[in-house]
């Protein structure tokens, strides 16, 4: 793993979250919809390319979507594994600002699907329970890959975020402070604060900048779940992370140009 080139390391991550995942508590909704998901992902990702940029793209990024949709997607129905895939593959090419796509492509994909298809979709919300050697595996490996890639800041505040947040909540809302945690020990957890929010294509570029966009995160995400909203973190993400790099691109854009 050590010598693993970066760009393979977080495939082979998500992987193992699945593997991990799927032995211990069967999260995956089944194998064949799981493929459909990276099959319709990188089958778009290639094609998309081809007509935007020219040349076969790597497939490593929509390798990554597609399995992540097919852990977070729970349907009966086989189209939205899909669907999600291909949308959120689109939006790297459509929805784009100076050359960088705003969303992170499996947060818009699943939040659109949620959002807008909330009678046939939902997403996964399994947790690791009592069994916490899962979680503790997933969470050690997970902490030196994305220390690795220099993105460790963006989960560390993150998950700190949230914790303090919870002890927020436990006290406005008089529920255990356990319960306001437990949502974090959950497989949908570990891929949101180990891919989603620590994105590179979709983060500010200042270290400052990705812990404060972090903080927000978690900060919408409370105010929602105080709102008894269901997919909070999806939702604070989706609102939070285009708006940052919008707010950066346009003071970059104030800046005066140094005279060449």
């Amino acid at each position: 793993m050590l010598s693993l080139d970066n760009r393979y390391v977080p495939p082979v991550f998500i992987t193992l979250i699945l593997l991990v995942g799927n032995y211990s508590f069967g999260i995956l909704e089944s194998y064949p919809k799981t493929l459909l998901a990276i099959v319709t992902s990188i089958g778009v990702e290639l094609i998309l390319g081809r007509i935007f940029v020219h040349r076969w793209v790597n497939p490593v990024s929509a390798y990554i979507t597609g399995i992540s949709v097919g852990i977070l997607i729970r349907s009966p129905a086989s189209w939205p594994y899909a669907l999600c895939s291909a949308i959120s593959i689109t939006s790297k090419y459509v929805l784009r600002i100076k050359g960088r796509h705003l969303w992170n492509p499996s947060n818009f994909g699943v939040s659109t699907m949620l959002f807008l298809a909330g009678s046939t979709v939902a997403s996964l919300s399994i947790q690791w329970g009592n069994y916490l050697w899962p979680m503790l595996i997933i969470w050690a490996l997970g902490s030196i890959i994305i220390w690795r890639l220099r993105r460790f800041h963006i989960t560390g505040t993150y998950v700190a975020a949230f914790l303090a947040f919870a002890l927020l909540r436990s006290w406005l809302t008089g529920n255990p402070w356990q319960s306001e945690v437990a949502p974090i020990t959950g497989p949908m957890y570990q891929l949101f604060v180990f891919f989603m929010i620590t994105d590179p294509r979709t983060t500010v570029q200042s270290r400052i900048g990705q812990c404060a966009v972090a903080l927000a995160v978690a900060s919408v995400e409370m105010i929602l779940r105080l709102c008894q909203v269901v997919y909070a973190p999806y939702y604070a993400l989706f609102t939070v992370g285009p708006a940052a790099l919008l707010i950066e691109t346009w003071i970059a854009s104030r800046r005066p140009r140094t005279a060449s």
